[in-house]
């Protein structure tokens, strides 16, 4: 089984997005980067230039336990337009498999209808896109099965929660502690 995949659309936040990966290789987790395009190649919202490991006509979605999706503009625009994804992440809800989202790509989640009941966090000036979620302003947000981060300040702390919930608080603390952290 595939642990985690993270999705890449033209725009996408690079702290948020390479953060996870550098943190979960370091953890030893198998995480893998999507192109939500038939491109491997997709530029960030900086203009980085980043080669996914797969393009999403690749992708054997059901057998991976967590979907996870940086933030940045319009990268979130175009993760929110893209039917399959919105699909694939209301069916992992449905099936209580684990989704993390970070910036403003917490709103994908209110948008789907997948944060009635929960509590989550997200970039300031999206929370109205949070539909049916408490929102509670905190850096990161942990709530069953859907971690939610505030910005690229919360890059790290983010993924220290995934791989904590992953690998356990003793990985995530060795991660931190060879990274200075």
């Amino acid at each position: 089984m595939k642990t985690v995949y993270l999705f890449l659309a033209t725009g996408f936040e690079e702290l948020e997005a390479l953060t996870v990966v550098d943190m979960l290789r370091r953890a030893g987790i198998d995480i893998t980067t999507v192109s939500i395009s038939r491109n491997l190649q997709v530029e960030s919202s900086h203009g980085v230039t980043v080669t996914a490991d797969c393009t999403w006509v690749e992708l054997s979605a059901d057998d991976v336990e967590w979907l996870v999706l940086p933030g940045g503009m319009p990268g979130t625009k175009h993760l929110s337009e893209c039917k399959p994804l919105v699909s694939l992440l209301q069916r992992h809800a449905a099936a209580n498999k684990h989704i993390a989202a970070i910036c403003a790509a917490p709103s994908v989640l209110g948008q789907a209808g997948l944060l009635n009941g929960y509590k989550a966090t997200c970039y300031p000036g999206f929370e109205q896109f949070l539909t049916g979620a408490t929102i509670t302003g905190e850096l990161v947000t942990v709530d069953r099965n859907i971690t939610t981060g505030k910005g690229p300040a919360a890059a790290i702390p983010f993924a220290t929660a995934i791989i904590t919930q992953i690998a356990g608080e003793e990985k995530a603390k060795e991660v931190r502690a060879a990274m200075l952290l």
